[in-house]
């Protein structure tokens, strides 16, 4: 059973209230413990609390705070990706959202309420948090002054945008449908989604759209003078008192709002009467205009009075008070049980709950977002800590990085460089990043360095190595950091933003050495595209490896995919599919496929096998037909350096994808090289996969 769904909307006031209520009523009758998330709330909470929050964890006694059910205000969204913080956001929702999804069975999400402008900037990021959460979405489409055929359209067009965006519906719910409307629209639904997804039509209840007194009272400020005990009187029609007595009590309905000048004191007190008559229709309240309030003697008799309708005085007057209030929209609030327990009656009235329950229980995402995927590797990271190094102290990219992997408490770092020079440097960049939170260490002067020489002299001296040079050498931040590694009091080190690959990787060949078994030190990356993540190799060392080195790292990369939680299903690469190309590059591809399959057959491969065919279902099977790999490859191998680094940075240029590595396998312990125009974002994710490594070891 999925564990979460998410409700969106695509405009203000949708009612998608009446769905977050009505479904979290259904599904407490199925579930024991039941989570509620809203990745971004309207309002800053000093200023005023998000209604449906707190409407659904009081109501149904959710074990959840108010500040663990949302991560941020509409504002700080905004503010952060003008900024281009944009991954910022989503990591702080994830990681959020998994809290709340850890501690229980299912989880319910609620989009924002597209309140203000920017509402296509909502939409998409709406379509963002659905997809990166990994939750089907039910649609929620307000019908409130629409013709038939534009609902029909929004339908339509709402569920077509997230199903350009590989994102699931799982049901539309068409709201503030007018009555005579509701069977045509069902009908002509069916017919156009074909049944695709679950739909239901709900038709408008003036009970659900009339607003209480309190939130007229909140919508037009003013003073509170009378009544603040009756505030959660519904009003469902109001009228100005600003005519004779007689015509006046004419125009009063169920459940009326009187709008009238202060000095009428005449229509306060008939309305106040007429309330307390049986002959007349009950009075919601009243709102006093142009800043006049009733003179001494009306207050006094209203202050005698046992209960008085909750009376407000407002400094507008009367035309742009009534306005104000045509423009007030309800919302349920937690004091309103009334509405809560209407709104879930009304859900279980007018939806398809059977056919929903159906999708709830039978969807399943096999998709794997980039920050889903970054979100599950940091949270392995901090599981068991792990020490790594970073020879690169004193460059700013690494000290950006560093200063978030501390503050995320990830992992444990120490700082090769001039500590005086590295301290100046995060003053410099205003880092939140104090000196007993990170190790830094000059190698000249460590109390290791003497111990360091002695080991890499004893290491390298059949090689030729002096103690003289071993001295030398071990001043290079990249034989300290790796020589930190190989001694164990390190457990990784990540370098290579201002130094070569061969630079980084030279001192962990020499002396850390490869495990039992492996010949060759190959490399992967993990390509994070929109709705999957693929393991690329080898990209980044071998520039031409023979039949058994390919084998190798096949082998390699596929162990390194299941590490990270990835089913590996192995392409080996060439230009042709199957027996369809000869020529000794194809065939080096066939024999290492051969190779793999006698060292390793419990794993799933295929090849040589061609790029369309590996990762295109369709392709896939018209190229290979019965093939457990073809269209579904999730670790694909490329025959040389050549072809492999190419293709992974034109699949990184051209679809935006998060290219995470490259990672080093095969080595005894983790040793990992950055390229040299790598962000902050990828020294970040290369530390968290080397400390994942480091737990293997």
């Amino acid at each position: 059973m999925n564990k979460s769904v998410f409700i969106a909307t695509t405009e203000p006031y949708s009612g998608k209230s009446i769905i977050a209520l009505g479904l979290m009523n259904r599904l407490l009758s199925k579930v024991k413990k039941i989570g509620y998330f809203k990745p971004v709330i309207s309002y800053n909470p000093k200023e005023k609390k998000d209604a449906h929050i707190e409407t659904v964890i009081s109501y149904f006694g959710l074990n959840i705070s108010y500040q663990d059910a949302y991560a941020y205000t509409r504002e700080e969204v905004m503010n952060l990706s003008e900024a281009g913080n944009s991954d910022e956001v989503l990591e702080t929702i994830i990681s959020k959202y998994k809290k709340i999804e850890e501690e229980n069975e299912f989880t319910v999400v609620e989009g924002s309420d597209f309140l203000g402008t920017g509402i296509a900037f909502e939409f998409n990021a709406n379509v963002s948090f659905a997809k990166n959460l990994g939750a089907p979405v039910l649609m929620v489409i307000t019908g409130e002054n629409k013709t038939t055929a534009q609902i029909l359209n929004a339908v339509v067009t709402t569920y077509q945008n997230f199903e350009a965006q590989e994102v699931q519906v799982l049901a539309a719910f068409v709201n503030k449908v007018k009555e005579e409307q509701v069977k045509e629209i069902q009908d002509k639904l069916q017919e156009q989604l074909q049944n695709k997804i679950s739909i239901s039509v709900i038709p408008e209840l003036q009970d659900l759209r009339s607003p209480t007194m309190r939130e007229i009272y909140e919508g037009i400020g003013g003073n509170l003078l009378f009544g603040e005990n009756l505030l959660s009187n519904q009003v469902d029609n109001f009228i100005t008192g600003a005519m004779n007595v007689p015509n006046f009590l004419g125009h009063i309905k169920n459940n009326t709002l009187i709008v009238t000048p202060g000095d009428r004191g005449d229509i306060i007190l008939s309305a106040l009467q007429a309330n307390q008559s049986i002959n007349y229709p009950k009075v919601s309240g009243i709102v006093l205009t142009t800043k006049h309030e009733p003179e001494e003697p009306i207050i006094r008799l209203l202050q005698g009075l046992q209960t008085v309708l909750p009376i407000i005085s407002v400094k507008l007057g009367t035309f742009e008070t009534i306005n104000q209030i045509g423009r007030i929209q309800s919302r349920i609030s937690p004091d309103n049980t009334k509405k809560i327990q209407l709104a879930i009656s009304t859900f279980e009235h007018y939806v398809a709950i059977q056919n929903l329950d159906e999708k709830l229980v039978t969807f399943k995402s096999d998709s794997m977002t980039p920050h889903m995927f970054q979100y599950q590797l940091v949270r392995r990271a901090k599981n068991q800590k792990k020490h790594i190094v970073l020879p690169e102290g004193n460059e700013d990219r690494i000290l950006r990085a560093a200063a978030r992997l501390i503050n995320q408490d990830v992992v444990t770092l120490t700082l090769l460089g001039n500590p005086q020079e590295i301290s100046a440097s995060i003053k410099r960049l205003g880092l939140n990043l104090e000196a007993d939170q990170i190790r830094i260490i000059d190698p000249v002067h460590s109390s290791y360095y003497k111990d360091y020489v002695q080991t890499l002299y004893e290491l390298r001296k059949n090689k030729n190595v002096t103690l003289d040079m071993a001295y030398d050498l071990m001043t290079d931040v990249s034989y300290f950091g790796t020589m930190m590694v190989y001694k164990g009091h390190a457990d990784g080190m990540v370098s290579g933003a201002i130094h070569t690959t061969q630079h980084t990787i030279r001192p962990a060949l020499q002396f850390v050495k490869t495990k039992p078994g492996v010949s060759v030190v190959s490399s992967v990356f993990f390509m994070c595209l929109p709705d999957r993540v693929s393991v690329f190799g080898d990209c980044a060392v071998n520039p031409n490896p023979n039949a058994e080195q390919l084998a190798e790292i096949a082998i390699s990369s596929a162990e390194s995919s299941m590490s990270f939680g990835i089913e590996p299903k192995i392409a080996m690469l060439s230009y042709s599919s199957g027996t369809s190309g000869e020529g000794e590059d194809v065939d080096k591809v066939r024999l290492a496929t051969q190779i793999v399959k006698q060292k390793r057959p419990d794993l799933k491969v295929e090849g040589p096998i061609q790029y369309d065919a590996a990762v295109d279902p369709v392709v896939g099977r018209q190229k290979m037909p019965g093939s457990e790999v073809a269209g579904q490859a999730s670790v694909l191998i490329f025959p040389d350096l050549n072809t492999g680094n190419n293709t992974y940075k034109a699949v990184q240029r051209e679809t935006g994808a998060l290219a995470i590595g490259p990672m080093l396998q095969g080595l005894n312990k983790p040793v990992n090289d950055l390229s040299r125009g790598c962000t902050v974002a990828d020294i970040f994710n290369t530390v968290v996969i080397t400390a994942i490594q480091a737990q293997k070891e």
